[in-house]
């Protein structure tokens, strides 16, 4: 969990949802270090390694929101809206250290895992899509890219 990234895609959904907030008048509203628009939860996988400037990163898992967003927006139920929507972002691992600045683009090299994208895996493991697919979650469980923090609890939700 090194890296969270947030599609700047959901800025204007959470301006319709919260009305005109200073927060997301910049970047970094909902905590995340890296932003950009056109990559979203449904278009990333678990196991998506990306150039971003010299460094090699990889998606390990969605992010699981808290009270944090409630208590940052001033908004009881936002994490929840969150949950609701699956507009949650992700977290990246770094495979590579490398430098990034401002700008730098975001280079998709290796999607080994189409199937398990950001989007399905956060609605099994965190907004409760486990319960009609146990079987899934078993093969999740077992997903090498994931964190192994989900991967574990893939595995007790399939129990």
């Amino acid at each position: 969990m090194a890296i969270h990234y947030y599609p700047r895609d959901h800025y204007g959904y959470w301006r319709d949802y919260l009305g005109d907030h200073a927060l997301l008048d910049g970047p970094g509203a909902l905590g995340e270090n890296v932003a950009s628009l056109g990559l979203v939860e449904t278009a990333a996988c678990i196991g998506d390694r990306y150039r971003l400037g010299t460094a090699l990163v990889e998606i390990s898992q969605g992010r699981k929101p808290c009270w944090k967003i409630d208590h940052r927006f001033g908004h009881k139920g936002m994490s929840a809206e969150v949950v609701r929507t699956g507009r949650a972002g992700w977290y990246f691992r770094v495979i590579e250290d490398g430098a990034v600045q401002a700008g730098d683009a975001l280079q998709l090299l290796d999607r080994p895992h189409p199937e398990w994208s950001v989007a399905r895996v956060f609605a099994l493991i965190v907004a409760g899509g486990h319960k009609d697919d146990l079987g899934t979650l078993r093969d999740l469980a077992g997903l090498a890219p994931l964190s192994q923090d989900w991967r574990r609890r893939a595995a007790l939700l399939a129990a």
